[in-house]
């Protein structure tokens, strides 16, 4: 199912609410099933360096299916999948990255970086469920 760009965008404002609640200024990222770019927003004063965590959150998240950190738990070198890392153009194995889902199924992911990987995690998850 393919996400439309009001979903996008409603995945992205309910996302950038959270953060305004918890005071941070997050790069919000939404890329479609296939993986491409559907909607941005950096927040004021969001870190111009959390533009390609962002990115990099959402897309493996697209890439498996799941959460950026449920990703990460095969990156780490106990889980002797440790070079995972650096396939796929580089992964993102921490917190702020997920499907966005509707009716159950997966439309969209989103990505998020500019606070804490647990104050990321909230940012994303206020978008995760339309």
């Amino acid at each position: 199912m393919e996400t439309t760009l009001d979903q996008a965008f409603q995945a992205q404002q309910r996302a950038a609410e959270k953060a305004k609640e918890i005071g941070v200024n997050a790069n919000i990222t939404i890329l479609d099933t296939a993986g491409y770019l559907k909607s941005f927003i950096r927040m004021d004063e969001a870190f111009l360096g959390s533009i390609d965590i962002a990115i990099g959150k959402a897309r493996t998240a697209m890439l498996f299916r799941m959460n950026s950190e449920a990703v990460g738990e095969f990156l780490r070198p106990e889980a002797h999948a440790y070079g995972m890392v650096n396939t796929s153009g580089g992964l993102v194995g921490f917190k702020g990255g997920m499907p966005v889902k509707s009716g159950g199924q997966i439309i969209a992911y989103i990505g998020v970086s500019g606070g804490s990987p647990d104050q990321d995690f909230q940012i994303a998850q206020a978008g995760s469920t339309l």
